[in-house]
């Protein structure tokens, strides 16, 4: 039961990647849209609606920074984590085989 935990957990590691992954394309679809507009719009938006609308998508922008830093954040985290658990669970398989290996050999010596 445990391995299936086990598996269970890196399977939804790998999940929450992709999902973070696509958050990040997705965000950069949206913010390249928003560009576009920008440079649509930016012709004919000269007054003072113009500048309010400008200071709107800068903070949109800034956010949007910090949005996708995080995301990318933890994605490296995750991508760690399941180095990590890659790691321990081979260490976990050679603890496991080395104590299967002893424990044989004891019981060839008893067994004689």
């Amino acid at each position: 039961m445990a391995g299936n935990g086990q598996q269970s957990n890196e399977q939804s590691t790998r999940n929450g990647i992709q999902a973070l992954e696509s958050a990040f394309s997705g965000i950069l679809k949206c913010r390249q849209d928003v560009d576009s507009t920008r440079a649509t719009l930016s012709t004919g938006y000269q007054g003072s609606d113009g500048g309010q609308f400008g200071s709107l998508l800068q903070q949109w922008d800034e956010q949007c920074d910090t949005i996708l830093r995080n995301l990318k954040d933890m994605i490296v985290k995750l991508d760690t984590s399941l180095a990590q658990h890659g790691k321990a669970q081979g260490s976990s398989n050679d603890a496991i085989n080395q104590a299967y290996s002893a424990s044989q050999a004891a019981f060839d010596q008893l067994a004689g």
